[in-house]
């Protein structure tokens, strides 16, 4: 075979790659995280074949486009850590997970799935979100304004109860409330042992 045809293969199944990643963004944000992968060739103008040579199974699909999520979540917890009051910066953090959750319905228990599967691709980047989440309660409750009984594990099952709340129509405009309850929970019951 010819250098050239090897390269403008590569570039070919590069092409193809970004494009189904593209589409793939767009089809999950309409349709959530449970879309059809035959709608995602459909689209992207390729066969079923050429879909899973690049990407073997929905969370391979699903992971670069959530990496870049994951990772933008996990950054913002880092800012937080010393730009917002400890408290201030758990509520918020919690509240920019639950709301990408609502972005890709049906993701958390993709997310939660991952989380205990360490073979999945998404395991890491749900892991980090994770510990991001951990070190934002640690400091908090470091600092007396969190209940200590509370670890990261527990928060994100908060948070994942919280977004699959969020995801029920019939309950969306109760979800708001109960998070007030839960965030006020957690940083009261702290203000009252210290008292």
């Amino acid at each position: 075979m010819l250098e050239g045809s090897r390269e403008y293969m590569r570039a070919d199944a590069k092409k193809n790659y970004d494009n189904l990643l593209s589409i793939a963004w767009d089809v999950f944000a309409e349709q959530g995280a449970n879309a059809s992968l035959r709608e995602v060739a459909r689209r992207a103008g390729v066969g079923m074949g050429t879909l899973y040579r690049h990407f073997p199974n929905r969370e391979a699909l699903l992971e670069p486009i959530l990496r870049e999520r994951f990772d933008r979540l996990t950054q913002k917890a880092d800012n937080l850590k010393s730009a917002s009051a400890s408290e201030d910066a758990l509520v918020l953090w919690v509240q920019e997970v639950i709301a990408f959750t609502h972005d890709y319905q049906g993701i958390i228990s993709v997310m939660m799935g991952a989380i205990e599967d360490m073979d999945s691709a998404l395991h890491s980047s749900c892991h980090a979100l994770r510990a991001a989440g951990t070190q934002l309660l640690t400091r908090a409750q470091s600092e007396g304004k969190a209940c200590a009984d509370l670890d990261g594990d527990e928060l994100f099952d908060l948070i994942a109860a919280l977004a699959w709340l969020r995801d029920q129509p019939s309950h969306t405009a109760r979800s708001e409330h109960l998070f007030s309850v839960i965030a006020n929970a957690i940083l009261i019951n702290a203000q009252e042992v210290k008292n």
